[in-house]
């Protein structure tokens, strides 16, 4: 048995300063070994290999000067030199089918010191913003060589104005720019909003792009069993407390902590945590708490958090409303990782 008990996500209220947003902008612990002579092309997909050798290039045009003309901010000039071209690449694919791999991997063989390097979320990146304000985001990201945005998926209007001039001001700077997402920048936001204003916004943000279609099948399905079903909740309580840096909590009161926790703050919640163990899991009531649950999920498949549950299995925690509206891929992402972490959970199980 562990030494002490269980932990709970539920009693947990991080803090955390915005250093340490800026600092945390590296591929997260499940990347940090990826390379692009690690990622398995599917033969029967030829786009796979393509985007490898596309990405390769890219990363070795990144080894010279900062696009502005020299390694640091051009701080005389009265204008930063625009980019003759597209000034970044977008992984566009379905789910699983290793875009964020292929991400890590450009991040990683980019040939500039960590420093200048970034690498993070799109929700992660807003919460960058929402730390330092605009200006100083421009100003703290403007002298790196590459940003990697990883789920690029705007889903509403103020975020892609946001977004879109955040882009537009670090191409300026010489910034190069690299996005994962299951949609190609021209149709985000398609089935969501009709303003034009919005769509005006993302034709705007596509031409910093170079699209780059990587087809296949989700990589976490291929030749895996079917997700576990549901433990029983004592199997789910005995597994935690037999499981040094565990956590228990019921899956209804996690929610409601959820909802009192900033999500730029959801990494931090699960510091130190090696399995998240909980009890009652059920329909997501409303599409409030549905997205900061994925937000959780992202942070967990990150960090290769395992997690073991009791109740309804995870492909029922979202109504088929939500599976068919305008946050589908998060949902869907959301599922996905949830049932692979599953999968990783079961053999912490107590027989």
């Amino acid at each position: 048995m562990a030494d002490a008990g269980p932990q709970a996500l539920c009693a947990r209220e991080p803090r955390v300063p915005a250093e340490r947003l800026v600092a945390e902008m590296v591929p997260p612990p499940r990347f940090d070994s990826v390379r692009f002579d690690t990622y398995d092309p599917d033969p029967a997909q030829p786009s796979q290999s393509e985007a490898v050798t596309v990405l390769s290039g890219f990363a070795a045009g990144l080894g010279g000067a900062h696009a502005s003309g020299s390694g640091k901010r051009r701080w005389f000039s009265k204008k930063p030199a625009p980019a003759a071209a597209p000034r970044g690449v977008y992984l566009d694919g379905g789910y699983g089918v290793g875009k964020t791999h292929l991400l890590a991997s450009l991040w990683h063989a980019t040939p500039a010191e960590p420093a200048l390097k970034a690498f993070g979320t799109f929700v992660e990146l807003t919460n960058l913003v929402g730390a330092l304000g605009f200006q100083q985001t421009v100003q703290t990201l403007g002298g790196h060589r590459l940003l990697c945005i990883d789920e690029f998926e705007l889903d509403d209007p103020g975020d892609t104005v946001l977004v879109s001039s955040l882009l537009s001001r670090l191409v300026e700077q010489g910034v190069a720019l690299a996005a994962t997402s299951n949609t190609l920048p021209g149709k985000l936001g398609e089935g969501r909003f009709a303003a034009a204003d919005f769509l005006r916004e993302i034709q705007g943000l596509s031409a910093h792009f170079r699209p780059l279609r990587i087809d296949g099948q989700d990589y976490r399905h291929r030749g895996l069993p079917e997700a576990p079903a549901p433990f029983s909740d004592e199997q789910v309580a005995k597994t935690a407390y037999a499981t040094d840096g565990a956590s228990l909590d019921d899956f209804p009161g996690l929610l409601e902590h959820l909802a009192r926790v900033h999500p730029s703050r959801y990494g931090a919640l699960t510091d130190g945590i090696t399995a998240v163990c909980l009890t009652d899991v059920g329909p997501v009531p409303d599409q409030s708490t549905a997205l900061r649950l994925v937000v959780l999920a992202d942070r967990l498949y990150d960090r290769e958090v395992p997690v073991l549950a009791s109740g309804v299995p995870f492909d029922k925690l979202f109504s088929e409303e939500m599976l068919n509206g305008g946050y589908r891929k998060k949902y869907f992402r959301a599922i996905s990782r949830l049932t692979a972490l599953a999968r990783d959970a079961k053999p912490l199980v107590s027989q």
